[in-house]
């Protein structure tokens, strides 16, 4: 069995950033620290961080007054950060700064009286941060028909944002609508959907092109991940997104010779590795990994996390 090998694939800089700062907080804090949602969509990232000390809770009323806090990398709305305050809860923001980035473009619309469309799938955590980040609230749109149904104040005063992990071509339709339908709309093209998305996604069109069968390491709740997934059965190859080796279906090898492999951007190689050996246990198999684009963005820490340990 031959096994080709995405490239790009697994952790951005915003999930290894996400994971360093729970960790770092653990180890400058003491253990708990209590982690707002999942940290990231992953359920063998998170059981680590909860075995090093990070306590996952869903909302911050079940985090004990004083407590160390982390919000996600998901972000959060305005209305959680001041609970937060209220509560007087140390917190420490893992949002990925190309979130911040598109709750700033939100607001800055918002200001300039314009409203704000947003590009993106309800109940995201992603999304129902931005949704509470923008004053005056947005519009969401998750299809290109849904344009026809939005019922705006003023055509001329409108703008648009995106969730980050979206189908870059699915995203380009939906601009598309709204352009056709609003001329003088504002927004970015795609340029809002992360740099690690559209690399993971343009490297797995390139991998589907060349497999008989395409395996997505991911969780099932992880929107990239389930976008790479979409890729692969788009362009006609089977494609299955698992958590882990375990969720590999042998079924799905009969009479296949090349195998596609790829991860989500909140995915450990470990569990890519995990499933080349499972993969092993059906015959002798080759590795190789498909050229495709360096990355080597890194983001700056919290400032609270260069501070000296507290006792």
């Amino acid at each position: 069995m031959r096994v080709l090998l995405a490239k790009p694939r697994g952790f951005c800089a915003g999930v290894e950033r996400a994971i360093e700062i729970v960790e770092r907080a653990i180890s400058l804090y003491g253990p708990p620290v209590y982690v707002r949602h999942e940290i990231v969509h992953n359920k063998h990232v998170v059981e680590s961080l909860r075995a090093k000390g990070a306590i996952f809770v869903e909302e911050l009323d079940e985090v004990p007054l004083g407590a160390v806090t982390i919000f996600s990398a998901h972000g959060v709305s305005t209305a959680v950060e001041e609970e937060a305050k209220r509560r007087h809860l140390p917190v420490i923001d893992a949002t990925c700064p190309l979130v911040t980035k598109v709750h700033k473009e939100g607001r800055n619309h918002s200001r300039k009286g314009r409203e704000v469309i947003l590009i993106g799938h309800a109940g995201h955590p992603e999304v129902e941060g931005t949704q509470g980040r923008i004053p005056g609230g947005v519009h969401l749109v998750s299809a290109p028909d849904e344009v026809a149904n939005l019922n705006v104040r003023d055509p001329a005063q409108l703008a648009y944002v995106t969730q980050t992990t979206l189908s870059v071509d699915d995203t380009r339709d939906i601009i598309e609508s709204l352009k056709q339908r609003f001329p003088t709309i504002s927004g970015p093209d795609v340029k809002d959907i992360c740099y690690a998305t559209q690399n993971r996604q343009q490297a797995v069109r390139e991998l589907a092109a060349q497999v008989e069968v395409l395996l997505v390491v991911g969780a099932q709740n992880s929107s990239n991940s389930n976008r790479l997934r979409e890729i692969g059965a788009e362009i006609g190859v089977p494609s299955y997104l698992i958590d882990d080796a375990r969720g590999l279906v042998p079924a799905w090898l009969d009479d296949v010779h090349t195998v596609g492999v790829t991860a989500g951007a909140s995915a450990p190689e470990e569990l890519v590795q995990d499933l080349i050996a499972r993969l092993g246990e059906f015959g002798r198999v080759t590795v190789e990994e498909l050229a495709g684009a360096e990355e080597h963005m890194q983001f700056k820490l919290p400032r609270a996390l260069n501070a000296p340990a507290t006792a």
